[in-house]
């Protein structure tokens, strides 16, 4: 989302560095152009004037200026002011002291509310709770279908509104009340009412957000917004501030080629913290938002913290290491590295996963090579899963008419079949070299250096 806006601070960072010592005229000139990349990024342009000033103020301080290595201390001012534009600490769901705790997801129609809805329902699961949705998008019919399709497919129960009973703003209270009843009979203690949208701001929509806010103890008002709609999100989230009472943003398609003035500008420009961020299409995928490890990445230092955070959620640590001690041993099977290929697409895109990697993004843009995508990996599963239990333990064995069979039953060529096999020939050669290096932390160590000790294991 933020590559565009990472490239253009990575060039004037660049020139910052060209310099041995900065005067006050090249701190300026080279924040004239972080300013433009904000701009370009769809910031707002009072956010994007006021945090210049901030980074102006203090980069043309004497410690600064005639400090040794000025170019890094003014990119540490910036990483910390980004920082702060973004919102300083993490804030998470404020939970009821006395359940059920009540979360209303509001927003506008095409927001992404219904999925945000199972998405949250999920995330307070992993932390304990008990989780129930309520369908109280009474003004589009297939909204009440969806959400009760997500909460079976994602067992979570779901209250719908009993058969002719209307619509507006009495008929949605009710279903919202009849969702508190079923949440108390059920013992769950989360209740999130998946509230109705419109193409745009209108007052019915905010006098029924009202009525629903009047009538249910509703203890988070979360604004979910699809960052794609840049600045105008901003205006969005201050009236659903004042007219809804909303207490944090949703930001949803956080994976997309949005540009990234809406997550920027949203906490300066309306005082809403964002929570979570929406990174792809999967129930799963809801992240919790850390403005430090979000500053980061934009300025292309990586986020290995939510990198390992994605890899617990998606390993199961047991069989891993089974197959990390088969690894550093070289007796690596093709099963295995099927079972890795699964893994990774589970965190996300190969390119998503190398650019949460201290220097990652210049790999991925410089390394001349082009990275696999998901229908690759799909292809080079589907190969391996074409293959004998014998041939996946032993590729070896893997002769020309054992080639043609894969391929055909794969869907592919025999020379795809070649291509990969060579591959992981290669993988297990470099895999035998990496184990004398000690142990899955020493090789850990080397592709990760900036994790936690307690993230690795042994």
């Amino acid at each position: 989302m933020f590559d565009a806006l990472t490239d253009r601070l990575t060039e004037a960072f660049r020139r910052f560095g060209a310099k041995g010592k900065l005067t006050a005229e090249d701190v300026d000139q080279g924040l004239r152009e972080v300013r433009m990349a904000l701009l370009e990024a769809d910031v707002h342009f009072r956010v994007a004037r006021e945090f210049i000033d901030r980074v102006r103020t203090r980069a043309v301080g004497a410690e600064v200026l005639e400090s040794l290595t000025p170019a890094q201390q003014v990119v540490t001012i910036v990483h910390d002011e980004l920082v702060a534009l973004l919102g300083g600490e993490t804030r998470r769901l404020a939970y009821a002291a006395r359940p059920p705790t009540v979360l209303m997801t509001v927003g506008l129609q095409g927001s992404g509310k219904t999925t945000t809805a199972i998405k949250l329902a999920l995330l307070t699961r992993r932390d304990g709770h008990r989780p129930l949705a309520v369908a109280a998008d009474l003004q589009r019919p297939a909204a009440i279908d969806q959400l009760e399709q997500l909460g079976r497919a994602n067992e979570v129960p779901v209250v719908r509104p009993a058969a002719g009973s209307g619509t507006g703003p009495s008929a949605t209270v009710t279903v919202c009340r009849a969702g508190l009843t079923e949440a108390a009979a059920r013992g769950c203690d989360v209740v999130i009412l998946d509230t109705a949208g419109r193409l745009q701001i209108d007052g019915a929509l905010l006098d029924e957000l009202e009525q629903i806010r009047g009538a249910v103890p509703v203890d988070e008002t979360l604004l979910v917004v699809d960052a794609m709609t840049g600045q105008e999100a901003v205006n969005v989230a201050t009236v659903f501030r004042e007219r809804a009472g909303a207490t944090g943003v949703v930001l949803t398609k956080l994976d997309g080629d949005a540009r990234g003035g809406a997550a920027l500008s949203m906490r300066a420009a309306t005082g809403l913290p964002v929570l979570y961020v929406g990174v792809g299409e999967r129930p799963q995928d809801l992240e919790l938002f850390h403005p430090d490890r979000m500053a980061r990445r934009i300025l292309g230092m990586g986020d290995v913290l939510t990198l390992a955070e994605r890899a617990r959620d998606q390993v199961d640590r047991a069989a891993q290491q089974q197959v990390e001690e088969r690894m550093l041993a070289g007796r690596l099977t093709l099963d295995d590295f099927v079972a890795q290929l699964r893994q990774l697409r589970g965190m996300g895109s190969l390119e998503s996963v190398l650019g949460m990697l201290p220097g990652g993004r210049q790999l991925v843009r410089h390394g001349g090579a082009e990275l696999p995508d998901d229908r690759q990996l799909r292809r080079m599963e589907a190969i391996v899963l074409s293959m004998t239990p014998a041939e996946r333990r032993r590729p070896e064995i893997v002769d020309a008419s054992r080639r043609r069979r894969i391929a055909q039953g794969s869907g592919t060529a025999p020379a795809d079949v070649s291509r990969l096999l060579k591959g992981f020939g290669q993988l297990q050669g470099l895999l035998r070299g990496l184990g004398a290096g000690g142990g899955r932390r020493g090789l850990a160590r080397r592709f990760l250096p900036g994790v936690p000790p307690g993230v690795l294991g042994r």
